[in-house]
């Protein structure tokens, strides 16, 4: 199972790493329940991992910590940074999202796995 991180979203992320006031390992992205289609990620920087639950992929230097049941959901996904007019934000590209709520916050499986909640 694998990840991948555009060189922009590489960049960004190491961009704002830097501007932290704290020292951390490295980004941490999850999947975890809720959201309108059921299913949301959840990205923060994190001082530890753990080697017996996390994947850790490296981008360039950069540590990125996924746990193995948000995985299982984000396998083969690429994370971009896009900026446009209109917005400008991470964006993860999802092979296993079969369906997303129009904010395109949230996501379902084919398995339509999650709890859905009101949308944002």
């Amino acid at each position: 199972m694998a990840i991948s991180l555009t060189k922009k979203a590489e960049d960004k992320v190491k961009e704002i790493l830097l501007d932290q006031p704290e020292t951390f390992a490295g980004l941490r992205i999850q999947v975890v329940g809720g959201g309108c289609s059921g299913f949301q990620y959840r990205m923060g920087f994190d001082k530890n991992f753990n080697d017996q639950n996390d994947s850790v992929f490296e981008f360039d230097g950069l540590k990125v910590f996924i746990d193995k049941s948000s995985l299982l959901y984000m396998d083969g996904a690429e994370v971009d940074y896009v900026e446009d007019l209109m917005k400008s934000g991470f964006t993860i590209f999802n092979p296993n999202a079969v369906k997303s709520c129009a904010c395109g916050s949230s996501f379902q499986t084919a398995d339509g796995g999650g709890n859905a909640k009101a949308c944002c």
